[in-house]
């Protein structure tokens, strides 16, 4: 690990461009980054995550105008990253020819882009000089890293570097959206609120449906972290409860204690004083937390489900599904 101070920006840069493999810390979590024009650096990243090929990649870039140099933009995808960009948003766009590579779109017309807010990454974008693929730093499926250790805990021995930030601010991923239509549609909710966005547009967005784990190059998934089954822990996990089971672990919020937690095998408050922005900061770094933790599940209060907690509800619906064979 290095320090995100300028040599160890310099160091990612050139590692970058060497086709090499860099986890970084953004706002959100922490990505997994290589050069998103290089077919064999993609293809690495992907064996690194053991991440299923037809799950397309976020490309990040520093700027609007560099975003203009990888995809077309309506008229509401630029009125939507002149609002929020740099900041936790994605969004879907009709590809440029050759701006990246085919392998990192997963074979699709469009790419999904971000302009991510986190200084240390800004500038590794600014002295990479291209287009960087970077999906949560992580085995595929399993809790997104919002800490470096997190990061080597997971890809120690399978990447090149990891550029230490500290814990990210957000803690859970960008929000995605699909702009290659006519009005945008809400494809994952995340760090910026659904509430916000409608009101930058005065109109409510459509939602799509997860893809089914079934999918293939024909089929698959728009963008990422819309699989049925992802952010997974290696216990099961139960949402909604209002009992522990005996040997269950508890993802609490707002003190709640339903009957059994005092014999739960540990008990963790996402936020004590109820605040969704906390919440959603702590929530992949409890997850490992209780799953590191011996329990044999993890039960989960409920939630409210408005501002960040409709992506915080997202997260652990994924995390609670069943798993493919």
């Amino acid at each position: 690990m290095l320090a995100s101070d300028a040599a160890g920006i310099a160091d990612a840069a050139r590692l970058l461009r060497a086709g090499g493999l860099v986890a970084l810390p953004t706002e959100t979590v922490y990505g997994l980054g290589c050069d998103a024009t290089d077919p064999l650096a993609v293809a690495s990243l992907y064996a690194a995550k053991g991440r299923p090929s037809f799950n397309p990649l976020i490309a990040h870039v520093p700027d609007l105008a560099a975003a203009r140099r990888v995809g077309l933009f309506t008229p509401a995808a630029e009125r939507l990253a002149g609002r929020f960009w740099p900041g936790p948003l994605t969004l879907v766009v009709p590809a440029l020819e050759g701006a990246t590579c085919e392998l990192a779109r997963a074979g699709l017309a469009s790419v999904a882009i971000r302009v991510p807010a986190h200084p240390a990454a800004q500038a590794v974008l600014v002295a990479a000089g291209r287009p960087i693929a970077a999906p949560s730093a992580n085995r595929s499926g399993h809790v997104s890293p919002t800490t470096a250790a997190h990061v080597l805990a997971d890809l120690d021995g399978r990447i090149d570097l990891i550029l230490d930030a500290g814990p990210c601010a957000v803690g859970v991923e960008s929000t995605i959206l699909d702009c290659t239509g006519g009005a945008p549609v809400l494809l994952r909710p995340g760090g910026l609120a659904r509430e916000t966005i409608e009101a930058a547009l005065s109109v409510p967005l459509a939602i799509a449906a997860p893809s089914p784990e079934t999918s293939g190059p024909k089929t698959g998934p728009l963008a990422p972290g819309m699989l049925v089954s992802h952010y997974a822990p290696s216990v099961p996990v139960r949402l909604n409860v209002h009992e522990i089971r005996p040997g269950e672990a508890l993802l609490s919020f707002a003190g709640a204690r339903p009957p059994g937690s005092e014999t739960a095998a540990l008990v963790r408050d996402l936020s004590p004083s109820g605040d969704l922005v906390e919440a959603a900061s702590r929530l992949f770094a409890l997850l490992r937390e209780l799953d590191a933790a011996g329990a044999q599940g993890i039960a989960v209060v409920p939630l409210p489900r408005h501002g960040l907690g409709e992506a915080i509800a997202d997260r652990l619906r994924r995390a609670a599904a069943p798993r493919p064979d």
